[in-house]
């Protein structure tokens, strides 16, 4: 579990949540600029969060989307373990 809290994607996506909220609360008017920001921190932060559960499903065994980035990876490993059992 640690291994998916504590990777670069979540901890970058928080890092930068927390600047983002700091500059928020500074007093700094709320602008379409302020707006993009926050949507890209949200998409940020999704995509983080889908790479963990797909990296999770992999190792567990069970089929991951074809646009995943472990996909190849599991796509690698199904080849490798057919060939063995031939």
């Amino acid at each position: 579990m640690r291994d998916y809290l504590f990777g670069t994607g979540i901890v970058g996506a928080i890092t930068s949540g927390l600047t983002l909220m700091r500059t928020m609360r500074g007093g700094a008017p709320f602008t379409w600029r302020a707006a993009l920001a926050m949507i890209s921190w949200l998409i940020t932060l999704a995509l983080a969060i889908g790479a963990i559960v797909d990296t999770r499903n992999a190792r567990r065994g069970h089929s991951v989307a074809a646009d995943s980035p472990v996909a190849e990876k599991q796509h690698k490993l199904a080849a490798k373990g057919a060939r063995r059992h031939r």
